[in-house]
């Protein structure tokens, strides 16, 4: 006699299926609207873009302008040929870089000490105190870097004046503006890298904290033998994340915060503003050769730093 009981049907589609596709749809429409769809104009990359029939629309004119130099690669030899290439992927690289370090080390060792708080409420107060900045437009923060760095009316020169200096033209000056295009960068996103990795650290098993206390374990040593170990995985996420990006740049803050200033050319020029001063001059095609080169090594940077990290540690690996 059969054991067995009686098989369950399941069927095809269930109510919960129906509820799930409409907690997904809204999502799933934003995507396909404002991230595949866009996609389309990618053709630009190869196209001299040109208006060729007015009243036709976007596409129309897209797909009848001639293919840029005849074989469609003219866009991407112009902009591999600029005469300030150099500049503008050093300046996107080196501020990445610097960024991705920043970005790590100091949100984790603040999401640490706020961790070791034992007031809610004042750990909610630093939290909300240093994630304000992330919701502020660059162009908002722009103005108020003005208001410290005016020649004749900034803050700071009244200050650098009352004791005794000479003001100084903080916009003609490069020198300044690592410093300053990194302290920018850092405080804005500080809190929102913070809240990532405090968030990991409020998921954790409290047992090991508590085994730690018995044995004696400092603060130092918690931290440092059952915290970061426990984070590894986060921070290896955001790392490769943020390498997937290293030839992107944040436009507000190398365009607005400067204000436009051609005497910071040289320590501020990245590779969005060339993309968006493209645009600016009507050569379309160049500015989406460059989006599409951007994309193209952002893929491959993430599939090799993922790749690296697996051969290390299997189990940190995104994919």
């Amino acid at each position: 006699m059969s054991t067995k009981g009686p098989r369950l049907k399941r069927s095809r589609w269930s109510r919960d299926d129906t509820e799930l596709t409409i907690l997904a749809l809204p999502t799933t429409v934003w995507y396909a609207v404002f991230c595949f769809l866009p996609m389309v104009a990618l053709l630009l990359a190869f196209k001299d873009f040109k208006n060729v029939s007015p009243g036709q629309g976007f596409f129309a004119n897209a797909l009848q302008s001639p293919w840029a130099g005849g074989t469609g690669l003219k866009n991407f030899e112009s902009l591999l040929t600029f005469n300030d290439i150099g500049i503008i992927v050093r300046n996107t690289i080196g501020y990445n870089a610097l960024f991705i370090v920043l970005n790590i080390v100091i949100p984790v060792t603040l999401a640490i000490l706020i961790g070791q708080l034992y007031s809610r409420r004042l750990t909610k107060t630093y939290q909300t105190i240093l994630f304000m900045p992330f919701f502020l437009s660059w162009v908002v923060i722009a103005a108020a870097v003005w208001g410290f760095l005016s020649f004749d009316k900034g803050i700071v020169n009244n200050m650098i004046e009352a004791a005794g200096g000479a003001p100084v033209q903080w916009y003609r000056e490069p020198k300044y503006w690592p410093y300053i295009l990194t302290f920018m960068n850092v405080w804005k996103s500080l809190g929102y890298n913070m809240v990532i990795y405090l968030a990991a650290i409020t998921g954790m098993d409290s047992s090991y904290y508590e085994a730690a206390v018995i044995d004696g374990a400092s603060k130092w040593q918690q931290a440092k033998f059952i915290t970061l170990p426990l984070m590894k995985p986060i921070i290896i996420t955001m790392f490769i994340m943020n390498v997937g990006r290293i030839f992107y740049s944040d436009f507000g803050l190398f365009y607005q915060v400067p204000r436009g200033s051609n005497s910071l050319f040289d320590v501020t020029y990245t590779i969005d503003v060339y993309a968006y001063s493209m645009i600016k001059t009507g050569t379309a095609g160049m500015a989406a050769a460059t989006a599409l080169i951007q994309s193209t090594v952002g893929c491959i940077l993430v599939l090799i730093t993922n790749w690296l990290v697996k051969r290390a540690d299997a189990e940190s690996a995104m994919i």
